[in-house]
């Protein structure tokens, strides 16, 4: 899979719910995670964190949203329950992305919400688990940004092979001054 993605948290209630978030991002690949204006205390997220995620991967802990920031190049997503969200399934993922998530008993702040380049929400009947949630955002992007096997039409698994990865010649972005039209 192509790009990097993080993900974290502003404020935090339950650490053990942190800790479970922190676990499947390291179990999807994440390649850092963060809190925003949260106190973590990994003695208790560390109950629910069996991989030691904090450990394992780059942790930023940012006291305030003011001190918050990103790689350049680095698209924050939101999710959150908000009418303007992009509802998950119909969602491309950006190839570089930051996945922020609000905390238990509230949503993400207006600072932060207009911080974010997009804002999804996950099409269920009611709020679910932090750490869930979380783990859902990780799975569909990589569900839609990795390379599988097509689903058959039919349930069950997959009845054709992923083809073979083709190595193609070079792809320039821009022409060079040298090069002729095609």
């Amino acid at each position: 899979m192509r790009g990097y993605f993080g993900i974290g948290i502003e404020g935090v209630h339950k650490p053990m719910n942190l800790g479970a978030l922190l676990r499947s991002a390291h179990a999807f690949g994440a390649a850092f995670a963060f809190t925003v204006a949260a106190s973590y205390e990994r003695d208790e997220g560390n109950l629910a964190d069996t991989s030691d995620a904090a450990g394992n991967l780059p942790f930023y802990e940012y006291p305030d949203l003011a001190g918050f920031g990103l790689p350049q190049g680095c698209q924050l997503v939101g999710v959150e329950i908000v009418e303007a969200a992009i509802e998950l399934p119909s969602f491309r993922h950006p190839i570089n992305a930051a996945y922020v998530l609000g905390p238990e008993r509230g949503g993400l702040s207006e600072g932060l919400l207009a911080r974010c380049v997009h804002v999804v929400k996950i099409p269920t009947r009611f709020a679910i688990n932090l750490a869930l949630a979380g783990a859902l955002v990780m799975y569909d992007r990589m569900v839609s940004l990795g390379r599988f096997a097509p689903r058959p039409v039919r349930a069950g698994g997959p009845t054709e092979s992923l083809p073979e990865h083709g190595y193609g010649p070079p792809q320039f972005r821009r022409r060079r001054a040298d090069q002729p039209r095609k």
